[in-house]
Order: C-alpha cells, then sequence, then structure tokens
C-alpha cells in the first residue's frame, strides 16, 4: 500500500498547538508530516486527510488494509503522549478509544475511529445517564488496576498550576460587577480537599468533543489529560465543562447518584472549576465568559448548587 503525503498542517491547527506550546513547537510542526507519513508505510496505512481538531496534537485520518477507519495522533509533548497512552491502556476494554500501534521515537499512536468517522456517531441516546456510567467504570478501572506510577498526582496539579493562576488572576484582572462572587468564591477554595479513599485515574478533560459515541450507542472517552486523584474532580469537570451552560444542575445530579459522591462535596470542586474558568475566559477575552458566570453563579453558596 502507497501511503500518500498530507502536505502541510492546516493553518487552524498550527495556530491552536503555538498558542498552546509557544514558538518552539513550529519546528516540529514542519517535521511532523513526513513523519506521519513514514508510520503510516510501515503500519500499512492509506492517509486521509488532517482532522483539524485539539489544542494539543496533529491528527490525521487513515484506513487500514482491511478497510477500517482509524486515527494517527502525533504529540509534541512526549510526557504527555506518554501519560496519555498509559491510561488509554489502562483502561483497556471499550470504555476507552483502542490503542492500535503507538511508536514511542516520534511520539505518535494510531487509534481506533470511535464511530467510523472522526466525532463519532450520532447516536447519543440517554447522554447524560450513558456518559456517567463510563465515568465510573473508567474510575473503578482506575482505582483495581493499580498502574498509577508515573501519572502525575492531582495535587501537585492544584498546587503548582490552578491555584495560582487563579490567585493572579483574581487580584489583578478587571472583573467590573462579576468582582463581589470572585472574590467571595476564591476565599471558599480552602473548601476543597481530596479524600484519599475516592483516589482513581483521572480523566480529567471531559469535554462533551472528548466524549464520542460508537456505532452501537456508547460512549468512548477520549483525549484525557490523566492524574491520580480524587474522583470527585472528575464529576465536577463534567459537570461544568461537558455542555457549558446547559443540563449543569441534571449532571450534578447525575454525578452524586452514580458516584454515590454526595452532591456537597462534589459543589466545592464544581465551583473551584468554575472559577477557574471564568478568570481565564475573561483573561482571555472568551465569549464564554458570562456563561460561566451563570454557572459559577449557581453553584455558588448562595446558588442552587448546595441544595440540588
Amino acid at each position: 500500500m502507497t501511503a500518500r503525503t498530507l502536505g502541510e498542517v492546516p493553518p487552524g491547527c498550527r495556530q491552536r498547538l503555538v498558542a498552546h506550546y509557544g514558538p518552539k513547537v513550529l519546528e516540529w510542526l514542519d517535521a511532523v508530516p513526513d513523519v506521519l507519513g513514514q508510520l503510516a508505510e510501515r503500519w500499512k496505512l492509506s492517509l486521509g486527510g488532517y482532522h483539524d481538531a485539539g489544542h494539543a496534537s496533529v491528527i490525521a485520518t487513515a484506513t487500514a488494509l482491511d478497510g477500517r477507519p482509524q486515527l494517527l495522533k502525533a504529540w509534541p509533548d512526549r510526557t504527555r503522549y506518554r501519560h496519555e497512552i498509559r491510561a488509554l491502556r489502562l483502561w483497556a476494554g471499550g470504555l476507552t478509544v483502542d490503542v492500535i500501534e503507538t511508536d514511542d521515537d516520534h511520539a505518535v499512536a494510531l487509534l481506533e475511529m470511535v464511530g467510523g468517522r472522526p466525532g463519532g456517531s450520532d447516536w447519543r441516546q440517554r447522554e447524560t445517564q450513558m456518559v456517567a456510567g463510563a465515568l465510573h467504570g473508567l474510575h473503578t478501572l482506575g482505582r483495581t488496576r493499580r498502574r498509577t506510577g508515573s501519572l502525575p498526582p492531582l495535587r501537585e496539579y492544584l498546587r503548582l498550576e490552578v491555584l495560582p493562576r487563579i490567585e493572579k488572576r483574581a487580584l489583578s484582572l478587571d472583573l467590573g460587577p462579576w468582582r463581589p462572587l470572585v472574590d467571595d468564591e476564591f476565599r471558599a477554595i480552602v473548601m476543597v480537599e481530596e479524600d484519599p479513599r475516592r483516589s482513581t485515574v483521572l480523566h480529567a478533560d471531559l469535554y462533551r468533543e472528548n466524549v464520542p459515541f460508537d456505532s452501537t450507542g456508547h460512549p468512548r472517552l477520549i483525549d484525557p489529560v490523566p492524574m491520580v486523584g480524587d474522583a470527585a474532580f472528575d464529576w465536577a469537570f463534567w459537570t461544568v465543562y461537558y455542555d457549558l451552560g446547559r443540563e449543569t444542575s441534571q449532571r450534578l445530579a447525575t454525578a452524586a447518584r452514580i458516584s454515590r459522591i454526595p452532591v456537597p462535596v462534589i459543589a466545592p470542586w464544581c465551583r473551584l472549576l468554575s472559577l477557574d474558568g471564568l478568570l481565564y475566559y475573561v483573561d482571555t477575552d472568551d465569549p464564554r465568559a458570562p456563561q460561566m458566570f451563570e454557572v459559577l453563579s449557581f453553584l455558588s453558596a448562595r446558588g442552587a448548587g448546595s441544595d440540588v
């Protein structure tokens, strides 16, 4: 099989990766089409084209000898590649995307194409309940298989990244009428504490686009940023970010029911993530800032989040 070359990475993908990694990624972006071509030849793939999505990798479509659609994914960050592949292999068994081949030298993996096309199938019946069930299954595997030694701890991510950037932005940004709520929530951060009894391997990036459905109507979680820590973090991330501003209350109630972690335990994590998101959106002039403010208002001690 002859694998055609793909040409340059699309401008949108280049812009997103430069924004994420900085100008140092430009040399890697220039080299990656040749790398993908070489691996397509080795793995006997016919290349399709780029799938212009994501902020931390380059993705291309491909077809195997037997006609199965697949994805080639290349990471500029080798550590992120190692962590993602380790987590996907730990979770293997139908809840996540399957890893078919890997090349550690180039930080490239050949992955199953969930639902036969980028983004998965359109079959999303009982979406909230199905995704909650898949996330619960992921956490169960993360606790029972216990091969987590090289994955970073949630506590370090919070201590070294999340809390410092919240403090910096909360003190420096012009928040206008949002200032009182931000100040209240900034003081409430001390309410968030991890429980080691809930420790597991976390997905930690539960946006809706990272949960495609397969052709049988089952969710398959992809693109994790895996860490080891309290499962409440994942449930909170899913509650806030899965579909920002829509059905937040329903997801919070479902998270508590499926995980058996009470709402008053999950809600402070939701508020922490919402505060971090709001400050980021304000700092970057993101149009989603008003939506996040409404979510944070709902989840705050003055809103409905504490008594769903």
